[in-house]
């Protein structure tokens, strides 16, 4: 399993995302699930995938692919017009990839099914963030929708439902993921640390922060052991319950 978020802001995006992934108890691994493509002054792009990993590691290969190699392998992700068209070409893309691996080889467990996190900007349009399905279409966030979970998501939703600001500064948004995120690996054995954090600032066509979370990370832990207190706290101050 996994969790990832993309959270919308009104000064740019910020995404998060663990990289523990499971194929049972005894068969735990690590990998990436936060890939990015950035062309200076014009274009800055964040995929966070959730799902099959075979399916999103050949969907994030055949992306990156296509922005290397020859002037005819096309179309690139960097090369697109809007972010509408970036989402359009990487739900194509990890459509395509599914419906070629459903049917053939060796069957697995489990669907080829993958779900994408996409975010970011292309010069002349504003920041903007998408959810894509398998099928390969997608919705976009908005006001009433700011933020976008996937993988496990259930644990971690409502600290950001209810503490969730647009106006929020971009520390208050990665404290308040790294909430979510604690919550969450409390809860599921499936979702753990490492986590890798990204910033990105509107109109700089470039990642403003990027670092990765680990295990010793002192802020994290504080985060951690301060959130549970804090919930003891306000737990006790409720007025009790009394039997009549």
């Amino acid at each position: 399993m996994t969790y990832c978020i993309g959270l919308r802001l009104n000064k740019g995006l910020v995404f998060m995302s663990d990289t523990r992934t499971n194929a049972g108890v005894d068969n735990i691994s690590m990998f990436q699930k936060m890939f990015t493509w950035s062309k200076p002054g014009e274009c800055a792009i964040t995929l966070l995938t959730a799902g099959n990993l075979a399916t999103t590691q050949s969907v994030v290969s055949i992306l990156d692919e296509r922005t290397k190699a020859y002037s005819d392998r096309e179309p690139s992700i960097i090369e697109q017009p809007s972010m509408f068209q970036v989402a359009r070409l990487v739900g194509e893309t990890l459509k395509e990839v599914i419906a070629l691996n459903a049917d053939t080889g060796q069957k697995a467990s489990t669907a080829f099914n993958a779900t994408i996190i996409l975010g970011g900007q292309v010069k002349g349009g504003e920041p903007r963030l998408f959810l894509i399905y398998p099928e390969g279409n997608f919705v976009e966030a908005s006001k009433d929708t700011p933020f976008f979970q996937i993988g496990e998501t259930k644990y971690g939703r409502p600290i950001i439902v209810r503490a969730y600001d647009a106006d929020m500064s971009f520390e208050d948004a990665v404290k308040l993921m790294l909430v979510s995120f604690d919550s969450t690996i409390k809860a599921n054995l499936s979702v753990g640390l490492p986590l890798d954090l990204l910033v990105y600032e509107n109109e700089q066509f470039e990642f403003s922060h990027q670092h990765r979370i680990d295990a010793d990370d002192s802020y994290f832990n504080t985060i951690s052991s301060g959130w549970g207190d804090a919930l003891r706290k306000a737990f006790h101050s409720l007025p009790n319950f009394k039997f009549k």
